[in-house]
């Protein structure tokens, strides 16, 4: 199947009223397991590897990016190829070659004035490029280990005069959710949410979602977010599974048989989410992400 466009898959599953996962890429495995839950559950899903993701492949994104390139054009269902929390301006410019169609500029750490400018350069020279460029407004926190500040929150009026200024496609806010949470414990403030879908006329996102509970997730769905970061639940699913593994059969040393159940389990925790996110549940049916 041909590689989808990120702005195309968001766009679709706002028009339909449900969300669309984005799963974070660290290995060629974390790719193949996005992919395989993705046909599991039927649905279309993008693959997002982070400026971290790149430092760890030595800085150099390319070849991780056509590796999960070809696995989306060998899927079943339509996935994309997006570039997370970039700061750097020479990575955002190495994007559309490695053929990613999405850029997540993150100038959240500068004061709001350096943000909106460099955000605004970020998303004419993106345009001009043809890649949908999203920015962050608040503090989703989590990345540096420390817990998320519950009183740092996106302000509507503010995020309103921003997505104007700038000109971005889609807008990741501070909701109640943290980055890099292991347990799946956070609250989302969702009056919030629907004050800043009816502040702001382009899709929101919500990164940190690894920690919130797939009740907290639909929920924030129908108050209008659309696309919806995991990264740490796959790596808790994969370490657990290479863990419990080994701890069976510690003479193993070919990484080929232990990384097989880490694979299915992170296929697993995909599928879960996308199930979540995908498609409104009944009221009164409730379905968990762990129906993989």
């Amino acid at each position: 199947m041909p590689l989808a466009g990120t702005g195309e898959l968001v766009t679709a599953a706002a028009a339909a009223g449900h969300g669309v996962a984005a799963f974070n890429v660290i290995t060629l495995e974390h790719a193949e397991a996005i992919a395989t839950g993705a046909e599991r559950a039927g649905r279309p899903a993008i693959l997002q590897l982070s400026e971290n993701a790149v430092r760890f492949h030595g800085g150099e994104p390319r070849a991780i990016a056509a590796a999960a390139v070809a696995i989306a054009r060998a899927s079943a269902v339509p996935l994309a190829l997006h570039l997370d929390h970039v700061e750097s301006v020479d990575l955002l410019r190495d994007a559309p070659g490695a053929g990613f169609s999405s850029v997540m500029f993150d100038a959240s750490k500068l004061p709001y004035a350096e943000n909106l400018r460099a955000t605004a350069d970020a998303v004419r020279w993106g345009h001009d490029q043809g890649i949908w460029v999203e920015a962050e407004l608040g503090a989703v926190g989590g990345k540096d280990g420390s817990a998320h500040t519950p009183g740092v929150r996106t302000d509507p009026a503010e995020a309103a005069a921003y997505t104007a200024a700038t000109g971005v496609d889609a807008l990741a806010v501070a909701v109640g959710s943290s980055h890099a949470m292991t347990r799946r414990t956070a609250t989302l403030d969702h009056a919030l949410i629907a004050a800043l879908r009816g502040a702001v006329p382009v899709p929101l996102v919500l990164h940190g979602s690894s920690g919130v509970p797939d009740e907290e997730i639909r929920r924030a769905v129908a108050a209008g977010m659309v696309k919806i970061n995991v990264g740490t639940a796959l790596n808790a699913a994969f370490t657990g599974a290479v863990r419990e593994y080994l701890a069976a059969r510690p003479s193993v040393v070919d990484p080929r048989k232990y990384l097989v159940p880490a694979r299915e389990a992170m296929a697993g925790t995909v599928a879960g989410f996308l199930r979540v996110v995908g498609s409104r549940v009944p009221q009164g049916r409730a379905v968990s992400s762990s129906e993989a």
